[in-house]
């Protein structure tokens, strides 16, 4: 499992580099889940991350197609490997479907063609977007690269404060079947973690865990290093067959899997 670490500005990229960060995600957290950076300070982090790692890019929520077109146009020209795009508001999944088709369709023509990423959030699905398994569902459809389970409240709870583990673990195996790259965010911690890898995840997001002083805060590569090390002795488990199912997630907690 790859270590996502989200950065807000480019003197942060050092540390999460340092602390052994697989991608390196561009993200304003004063902004929400998937608050995007402004286009210079995007600018800014590509020529601080200098290739070195994937770079991803939040690029918020979309409402119409005409104003995500030029959020993807720049992702694609600052060298993004990923887009992020939720669909916050959104109840109906056929127009989930265009927006997601136009974004795909913009990044194909744009410099880098960055993969797609289609965004949930579990403490809001069926509420103010759609559902988490829509979002598998609507990623096939239209040839997403992967799916990010997040959670847009990060004062109401963890991921785990609206999902249990064998539920998280069920979407991320259906995810697997419909050939995404299955993402999970969400105020994670070192628990959350050890959970996520275990369940079957290939990548795992972090922004809170990862600083000194929250989301608000400023990256530390120590933060940074605990978190990819829970990250990778999680793997070592899973290769030497200690492989972590569904069914063993169930009437557990998040804090007893971690262990």
């Amino acid at each position: 499992m790859r270590l996502l670490v989200s950065v807000a500005h480019a003197d942060e990229v050092e540390a999460a580099l340092a602390g052994g960060a697989d991608i390196v995600d561009a993200k304003d957290p004063l902004r929400g889940a998937l608050g995007a950076v402004s286009p210079s300070v995007l600018g800014a982090i590509a020529r601080a991350l200098g290739g070195r790692r994937p770079l991803s890019v939040a690029l918020g929520d979309a409402s119409e197609s005409a104003s995500l077109d030029g959020r993807v146009a720049r992702a694609g020209a600052a060298a993004a490997t990923y887009v992020k795009i939720g669909f916050m508001g959104i109840h109906d999944v056929r127009q989930v479907r265009s927006l997601a088709a136009a974004a795909i369709a913009g990044a194909g023509d744009s410099i880098g063609s960055p993969r797609v990423i289609l965004v949930t959030y579990a403490d809001r699905a069926g509420d103010d977007c759609v559902g988490v398994e829509e979002i598998i569902d609507a990623s096939a459809d239209v040839g997403a690269a992967g799916v990010l389970l997040d959670t847009a409240g990060k004062d109401a709870g963890t991921l785990w404060s609206f999902l249990s583990a064998d539920a998280v673990a069920g979407w991320i195996e259906r995810a697997h079947r419909a050939g995404l790259l299955a993402a999970v965010a969400g105020s994670l911690d070192v628990a959350g973690i050890r959970v996520v890898a275990r369940l079957g995840a290939d990548v795992a997001g972090v922004r809170g865990a990862a600083c000194i002083g929250g989301r608000a805060g400023r990256v530390s590569a120590a933060r940074v290093a605990t978190l990819a090390a829970c990250a990778r002795e999680a793997d070592s488990h899973r290769s030497t067959g200690a492989a972590f199912s569904a069914s063993a997630a169930r009437e557990k907690s998040p804090s007893e899997l971690s262990s």
